[in-house]
């Protein structure tokens, strides 16, 4: 019984069908743009509600507080908005012990401005602390499970307009709304 020959693919005939896909891809991540950017935001600030929402859990299992810390920086002339997570220790605020490299602080891009809003303290952009490594975080996520509530407009720093809103209440729940609107109300509520 004769048996016909298979043939694969050659390594040369791999590595050419790579480099198409890799060049396809690079030609279609140009063309995207500023688009790119603002996906880019939303899913940072999507990442910062999701690691807020495990904070409380974290600080509800661990029995500490823990709190999000925002900071505006300067940064070779530029004006950045840092934000990390701080754990209540005996010592003070101090960063979380566990999950280093999720509650590790991050950066915005210098193109926006945050203003953050609490619920019973005056709105203000964020001012520059002296000692970041053991400063008080603004939101604070209770071992009890209540968190300090309030919102974080994002702004396009040029023309101040308002990109995004991140707002929480005092269980936690948080929502992101695209330049602030709140979401349309479904047909099937009524």
């Amino acid at each position: 019984m004769h048996r016909p020959r298979q043939r694969g693919f050659s390594l040369l005939e791999l590595l050419v069908a790579l480099f198409v896909i890799v060049l396809v891809t690079s030609l279609a991540t140009l063309n995207v743009g500023s688009g790119g950017w603002d996906r880019g935001l939303e899913a940072r600030l999507q990442t910062l509600l999701d690691t807020n929402a495990f904070a409380l859990e974290e600080a509800q299992m661990s029995g500490r507080d823990h709190g999000l810390l925002l900071q505006r920086l300067d940064v070779d002339g530029d004006i950045v908005y840092r934000y990390g997570w701080r754990e209540l220790r005996p010592e003070g605020w101090r960063v979380p012990q566990s999950g280093t490299d999720l509650f590790e602080d991050r950066d915005f891009s210098p193109e926006v401005q945050l203003l953050l809003r609490m619920e019973g303290q005056v709105d203000g952009e964020l001012q520059p602390q002296a000692d970041a490594a053991g400063a008080a975080p603004q939101v604070v996520f209770y071992a009890s499970g209540e968190v300090s509530p309030g919102e974080i407009d994002v702004r396009r720093r040029s023309d101040d307009s308002l990109l995004w809103r991140l707002q929480w209440d005092l269980l936690g729940r948080g929502e992101l709304l695209s330049r602030g609107q709140e979401p349309e109300p479904d047909d099937d509520d009524n």
